[in-house]
């Protein structure tokens, strides 16, 4: 039995939204889901404010859905937080990015503990700045011993890159004899690369209306069932995650082959 939340504003609907939220525990829940975390920007255009304040609100965002997650009994919940390509944004900006790691886990991060949430993070560390890496290196230290959800960050993250950089790993080993060509296969290329100790995501969220993946994950959401959205990241409520798990258990996944009543026909 899940604990009965309270991120909902009235009691009519929070009634609502748990009944939802037992239906939904009563079949299948994707162990990984992935959002690409899209129209902070836009969202601050809207309301004539300037494109950071999207990004603070979008953080607000982050600690609403990674809760819910949590209470869905979701294992993996990564967050595609800055990518290899967002250096090229005004320096105001990106400085700012990257200082929100350290805004966020610095007044989240107690609640993390207390809910059992482990942090860690995939993406090319040598470029981030010193405070960014020790906020980070901060709550992965303190939340490593965590059974809940995993709350993984994609920072300063590109899927190409990633790829590359496996590649060189693997060939590496191949020139130095500890592996051979015969021997790479899905699996082994898949130990190469930074999820290498995560599954690959069951359903991918992308916000803001835009039908892109946008560098990310591209190995990994071979078979992901994708679910996309209008709604921009700093509006992204928990009735759209909930929206989301409801679509992805009503799909049939078949992995390029056929279920049993379809092999019958």
């Amino acid at each position: 039995m899940f604990k009965k939340l309270k991120l909902w504003n009235t009691p009519e609907k929070q009634t609502t939204m748990n009944e939802r939220v037992t239906r939904i525990l009563d079949h299948p829940i994707p162990e990984h889901v992935a959002i690409i975390m899209d129209g902070n920007g836009r969202w601050a255009k809207k309301r004539a404010l300037p494109r950071v304040a999207g990004h603070h609100e979008g953080m607000r965002t982050v600690r609403k859905i990674t809760m819910l997650a949590n209470q869905l009994n979701i294992k993996t919940l990564t967050l595609y937080a800055f990518s290899t390509e967002n250096w090229k944004r005004p320096k105001f900006e990106v400085d700012y990015l990257m200082g929100l790691p350290e805004e966020f886990l610095g007044s989240f991060l107690p609640e993390l503990i207390e809910e059992n949430v482990k942090v860690t993070m995939i993406g090319d560390r040598s470029r981030l700045p010193q405070k960014t890496k020790r906020a980070v290196d901060d709550a992965i230290r303190k939340t490593e011993e965590n059974t809940g959800l995993n709350l993984n960050f994609a920072l300063n993250y590109g899927g190409r890159a990633e790829i590359i950089d496996a590649i060189k790993h693997l060939a590496a080993d191949i020139k130095n004899d500890r592996l051979t060509p015969d021997e790479i296969t899905d699996s082994c290329f898949s130990r190469y690369l930074m999820t290498q100790s995560l599954s690959d995501p069951d359903l991918l969220i992308r916000t803001s209306g835009e039908l892109r993946l946008s560098n990310f994950m591209l190995w990994q959401i071979a078979y992901t069932e994708l679910w996309f959205t209008d709604v921009l990241w700093p509006d992204f409520s928990e009735t759209q995650l909930i929206e989301a798990v409801e679509a992805f258990q009503q799909r049939t996944r078949r992995y390029g082959g056929l279920n049993e009543e379809e092999s019958k026909r």
